[in-house]
């Protein structure tokens, strides 16, 4: 039988593994579930942290195409749930008509929608990984790890999270993505006015030190204009952290309805 397909698309400092909770819930409601992780990301998060290098070579354009060719490889299209970065790549697809719907959780902000000031400090620390060759990826420390992405859980779940799921980040995508001040990549960027695009869902945490409310919504009301089905969802009292800490199920328990309320179903319908 033919099921729906669902790619998940992770950000910056998370491994694809980090998904696999989503996976396996979304799979036990019928859907064929693909979580692919970057050109460059290791099988594990401890494969990955030990040898970064290949990481660092990765910046928007590269992510975006890679990506792009997953979308174009499946005979149904696919629903794209993308967090941070990959929230802002899931927009670009769906907006090129890649995808049948989109999810975009606490996304990177696109189309020059300003990123908060503290954030866009906190996206690029301040050196690089000297291991990594030349600081071509960043780290997230613990501690920072703690105070901007999982700022709304206890301590003891945030360093669980940090050991389980963290691994280096590269310096070129936060260039692409402008945080360090300098022109976004202009793939940073989605056809907000498409009318012929599938239905998109951009959800923000209350309490996002990363990406904050405010920014999503800023960007939400860039897709005023087009009569493309367009949603956003806060969730109260929680952060950057909402798609892998204990709170996921309410997130993705509220995805799934969403798809199953505008007709898309597990089992495509065949045309």
């Amino acid at each position: 039988m033919n099921r729906t397909p669902v790619v998940f698309i992770h950000g910056a400092w998370l491994h694809a593994l980090s998904w696999e909770p989503w996976a396996e819930h979304f799979t036990s409601r019928g859907f064929s579930t693909f979580a692919p992780g970057w050109p460059g990301e290791s099988a594990t998060v401890r494969e990955t942290a030990e040898e970064p290098g290949a990481l660092g070579e990765i910046g928007l354009d590269a992510l975006t195409h890679h990506y792009g060719r997953i979308v174009r490889s499946f005979h149904h299209s696919p629903v794209l749930v993308g967090h941070a970065v990959g929230g802002l790549i899931a927009q670009h697809l769906v907006g090129a008509n890649l995808g049948r719907a989109a999810v975009a959780i606490a996304p990177a902000p696109i189309n020059g929608v300003p990123l908060a000031a503290s954030p866009a400090r906190l996206w690029t620390p301040g050196s690089g990984d000297p291991a990594s060759g030349h600081g071509r990826t960043v780290s997230l420390p613990r501690e920072q790890f703690r105070h901007v992405f999982a700022n709304a859980v206890g301590q003891e779940e945030s360093s669980r999270l940090f050991e389980r799921y963290v691994v280096p980040a590269s310096r070129r995508l936060f260039t692409d993505l402008g945080c360090g001040g300098g022109a976004r990549h202009p793939r940073a960027s989605a056809d907000t006015g498409n009318a012929a695009r599938g239905p998109l869902l951009l959800v923000s945490g209350q309490e996002d030190r990363m990406v904050p409310d405010s920014v999503t919504r800023a960007v939400y009301k860039l897709y005023g204009d087009s009569p493309a089905m367009s949603d956003l969802k806060q969730f109260a009292d929680r952060g950057h952290s909402m798609v892998v800490d204990s709170g996921w199920r309410a997130v993705a328990d509220y995805v799934l309805a969403w798809l199953d309320a505008h007709g898309i179903n597990a089992v495509p319908t065949e045309h």
